[in-house]
């Protein structure tokens, strides 16, 4: 089939090249002029036969609203626009409206793969109707792993963006988990290797996994992570997560401690810890550390 495919960066660029791969035609659209094959949404657009798919896979908020309502004066009905994005699964619903009342259908994928899938395949989790993704199938068939599974209908629009919220909430935890472990060993004397500890975990334990298996990798490059300032951002997902628990009163503390987790990593000089320890101090007559 043809696709349209606009954003053609780290996942964009890898997920055109395993479409075409595939056997598929693909003609990318990016801001960037050395990784487009045409200059603008309307000569891509025009390309295309219809009933036309484009895939949307640009930063979330104001870009992907920007791009959906370009497209939704572009397009005809029939076609099908993709959210390929992290978008927010509340703004699946209201592209959904934008574009049904012109008789373009709306699908939002979660993808899950990042700058390995073009090797791997992703991961697919995908909201909307059935015929409308139908339409995409073949593509979606080009992108997910080999074998049974990678690929969900997970429901009705903003179910796939949902789930890849989950997902990466869920990411969130299991990495803080195998970082504080990982802190833990440094720290005592009696572990001499800890970077073997960690590869020693790779076959036969419960806690194996895919993440597992990159700390390794990480560790062969830089065994104590010395060369890494102890910063990490948090995306919107793990943010949304929380705040979808909230919302529907479902406890998530190891994913919410996990986030906030992030936050600490913010602080040079914690501002919680300086009235921690005036409170010790004045209470116990605990010692404190001045500047």
């Amino acid at each position: 089939m043809e696709l349209g495919l606009v954003g053609l960066g780290k996942m964009g660029g890898n997920m055109r090249e395993r479409i075409r791969r595939a056997g598929h035609t693909v003609i990318g659209y990016d801001r960037n002029p050395d990784l487009a094959d045409v200059h603008s949404l309307g000569e891509l657009v025009g390309k295309l036969k219809g009933p036309r798919v484009v895939w949307v896979m640009v930063p979330a908020g104001a870009p992907t609203q920007a791009t959906v309502d370009e497209l939704a004066e572009l397009l005809e009905p029939g076609d099908v626009v993709v959210d390929g994005g992290n978008s927010r699964w509340t703004d699946d619903e209201k592209h959904a409206e934008e574009l049904g009342a012109k008789g373009i259908g709306f699908v939002d994928a979660g993808v899950s793969g990042g700058v390995w899938g073009l090797q791997n395949g992703y991961a697919l989790m995908v909201g909307g109707d059935p015929e409308d993704i139908a339409k995409v199938q073949p593509v979606f068939d080009a992108l997910k792993p080999e074998g049974e599974f990678g690929f969900v209908h997970a429901g009705k629009v903003g179910a796939g963006h949902f789930s890849k919220m989950v997902h990466n909430g869920i990411e969130y935890a299991m990495m803080q988990a195998y970082a504080e472990g990982w802190e833990l060993l440094e720290k005592v004397d009696s572990v001499t290797d800890v970077r073997e500890v960690f590869r020693s975990w790779q076959e036969g334990t419960v806690i194996r996994s895919w993440l597992l298996d990159l700390a390794v990798n990480a560790l062969d490059g830089d065994e104590h992570l010395d060369k890494l300032k102890g910063y990490a951002e948090d995306s919107g997902e793990g943010r949304w997560t929380v705040e979808a628990a909230i919302d529907n009163a479902v406890p998530l503390p190891a994913i919410t401690a996990s986030l906030f987790a992030r936050f600490a990593s913010r602080q040079e000089d914690s501002p919680q810890m300086k009235m921690i320890a005036a409170l010790r101090n004045q209470f116990g007559g605990h010692a404190v550390e001045t500047k």
